[in-house]
């Protein structure tokens, strides 16, 4: 019987019955010993991401092979970092998910974006840029409407404050430049960073994301607060309006 959760029967197999094996044969406990093995001596990239899944479904689904689970994860939604962003909604129909399940994979996305923030958090920044990359790409690279992200930086250029201004529909975010300015003020940062995502998963920038990016400069500017760079992050990676030259 399905139980209310969207799978079958996750519950432990009753005695004298067998639990599920998986569907290549090998037994159900023989396959998670190995895999959780290869991952102790070998490490995370020893693996496939439909096998990191399977780690992390363990636990939510005890007693049935979570391998066909894993898999159909992955052709929904692409990646393992594409499963992990998709909304809780999505996650939960897919068949052997439901509503359990789909939280247990948010709470690890909440875990992965707050161990990176950690490590961004009051350092000096322009000298942690790869660390602010993985934070922002952590946050919003799989989000399925864009938003508009800023870090505040004080005169050390260390973080005082990341916030979400704003989110979009699937290709636009508003922004208001003097809005982004005033709140620069009331944190008493003098340096931004601006952030944002392509749901498309390109991140070159728009005609628009540079028009956008020159505005805020030359609002900020006289009041002594400088723009560092505006980074555009998607599943295919990241760019810096910066880098590219286009600020």
């Amino acid at each position: 019987m399905a139980d209310g959760d969207g799978f079958e029967d996750a519950r432990p197999a009753r005695r004298g019955q067998k639990a599920a094996a998986p569907a290549d044969g090998e037994g159900l406990d023989g396959h998670r010993a190995r895999l959780r093995a290869r991952f102790r001596s070998a490490g995370a990239d020893s693996l496939a991401d439909y096998e990191l899944l399977e780690l992390i479904l363990f636990r939510a689904i005890p007693r049935r092979d979570t391998k066909p689970v894993a898999k159909r994860l992955i052709a929904r939604f692409g990646s393992f970092g594409e499963v992990l962003g998709a909304p809780e909604a999505h996650l939960a129909e897919v068949e052997g998910v439901g509503p359990a399940v789909a939280l247990d994979l948010k709470t690890v996305l909440a875990a992965a974006q707050r161990l990176t923030r950690g490590r961004v958090r009051g350092k000096q920044v322009l000298g942690s840029w790869s660390q602010v990359i993985e934070y922002c790409r952590a946050a919003m690279a799989f989000a399925e409407r864009e938003q508009f992200r800023i870090l505040f930086l004080d005169k050390k250029n260390a973080l005082i404050a990341d916030e979400l201004q704003q989110t979009g529909t699937v290709d636009h975010t508003p922004v208001y430049p003097r809005e982004v300015v005033k709140r620069a003020l009331e944190l008493s940062a003098t340096a931004l960073i601006l952030v944002h995502n392509h749901p498309s998963g390109d991140p070159t920038p728009s005609r628009a994301d540079i028009d956008m990016t020159r505005h805020i400069a030359e609002v900020a500017k006289p009041l002594g607060i400088v723009l560092h760079d505006h980074i555009i992050v998607g599943r295919d990676g990241h760019a810096s309006l910066k880098g590219l030259q286009l600020i």
